[in-house]
């Protein structure tokens, strides 16, 4: 298995987690561009937003819903912001659908 989320989630490689459950799995980005970056993904491999079909509308709610429990949980209440890069030029460097839940600071438009 090469994909480095799914063997995250394999437990073959560490990583500092916040929530999980049988659906995704949230954890501290090693690079964080915010005090709080936390990942959000799928247990389930989905290569990235430009794959997802009609079946996966669900699972998508389901994942920005979490990322909004944890905002709240981890008290964001000066805002925050969920992003999902797609695609080389969007600026994935994982192939495997994550959210990003960056807060803490007031965070600046446009980002890079």
């Amino acid at each position: 298995m090469s994909c480095l989320f799914c063997r995250i989630l394999q437990g073959e490689i560490p990583s500092r987690a916040v929530y999980s459950d049988e659906r995704c799995y949230a954890f501290a980005d090693i690079q964080p561009q915010a005090p709080v970056h936390l990942l959000i993904i799928p247990r389930q491999h989905i290569d990235s937003l430009a794959n997802v079909t009609a079946t996966d509308v669900e699972l998508l709610g389901y994942l920005t819903a979490k990322a909004a429990e944890l905002a709240r949980e981890l008290s964001l209440d000066h805002g925050y912001r969920v992003v999902i890069n797609t695609g080389d030029d969007g600026g994935q460097t994982v192939h495997h659908l994550h959210l990003h839940l960056l807060g803490g600071r007031s965070l600046k438009w446009p980002p890079g």
